[in-house]
């Protein structure tokens, strides 16, 4: 399906308008001078309608002007290479990651404020990192880093407010610690894991709550967290409610040893957004929801008296 978008800007006079769009996964121009726009202008076009690996195989081959402009940092504030690094992976090719997600942080010169990627590996992430001074949001699900190799870095990540470990199965409490020591404007952590059986009976063993723990230490100034399918329990979900004292949003599906006892489940649904460990309660909520979105439309109907035309 073909993508289209526009974006108009004045050059030197109010009839010299240029549009750039993005078709069958190419920059096209029409109308004006577009090789003359200021190059602050072109990254605020290209931010907003272009996808960085486009940006780097296409724009580039434009025109001067427009290589010069994706060559500068003004572009790579903002890098989103989630969905291209899903297409690597799917086509098998993963080992490009890496080295496309260097390139561009590098070309950002330590301005990047968002990077979001999926299964980026090591030598990525110490480029990010240490050129991450400005980072206020980074998204790395799947990623390959370890404990170590998040320890040896996070100190260039002291400004995150939003970071994404989910399914990042090889960094364990050593390395959440770590991001939560350093990282002291975290407000909004993700670190969803994947679905693990429903058991059925609750065994010590199937119980760790190091992670809630931690959490409640070191990160005490989340206002979101969204830990689904983790193994915690009771304990931990008191320590969190507890300490982070400025938690609003709390997502907790799948968390099959959290059984809400006392007071607990009072606490959680004084929450803005409280997501409970049974997924069956939000699917009977969309279905009780649509039932009674169409009861309503059915008592509307037959409410509706009868035109004259009708009666006629």
């Amino acid at each position: 399906m073909e993508k289209e978008r526009e974006e108009m800007e004045s050059m030197n006079g109010p009839s010299k308008r240029v549009c750039v769009r993005v078709e069958n996964g190419s920059v096209c121009t029409t109308g004006g001078r577009w090789d003359e726009l200021n190059p602050e202008i072109l990254a605020s076009i290209f931010l907003r309608i272009v996808p960085p690996d486009l940006m780097v195989r296409s724009v580039v081959l434009v025109c001067r002007n427009w290589m010069e402009t994706v060559s500068g940092p003004s572009c790579w504030t903002e890098i989103d290479l989630e969905d291209w690094c899903r297409k690597c992976c799917i086509a098998k090719r993963p080992h490009l990651i890496d080295p496309v997600v260097r390139k561009v942080v590098r070309q950002s010169r330590s301005t990047v404020q968002r990077l979001s990627t999926y299964r980026l590996g090591i030598s990525g992430f110490s480029s990010a990192a240490s050129r991450g001074r400005c980072l206020k949001t980074l998204q790395i699900p799947m990623c390959e880093v370890t404990d170590q190799v998040v320890e040896k870095h996070v100190r260039f990540l002291a400004n995150l407010t939003f970071l994404d470990i989910s399914y990042c199965l090889k960094i364990t409490e050593k390395g959440l610690k770590a991001f939560g020591t350093q990282c002291k404007s975290l407000t909004h952590l993700r670190r969803n894991m994947p679905l693990w059986e429903l058991p059925t009976s609750v065994e010590a063993s199937d119980i760790n709550d190091q992670e809630a723990l931690i959490i409640a230490e070191t990160m005490k100034g989340l206002q979101r967290l969204d830990f689904a399918f983790n193994r915690l329990s009771d304990t931990g979900i008191e320590t969190i409610l507890t300490q982070c004292k400025a938690l609003t949003h709390l997502e907790i599906q799948g968390c099959w040893n959290v059984e809400l006892k006392g007071d607990l489940e009072v606490r959680c649904k004084k929450l803005v957004d409280f997501r409970s460990p049974w997924i069956d309660e939000h699917e009977d909520n969309l279905v009780d929801s649509s039932d009674n979105e169409d009861e309503s439309d059915d008592e509307s109907i037959y409410s509706e008296s009868p035109s004259s035309s009708d009666l006629d």
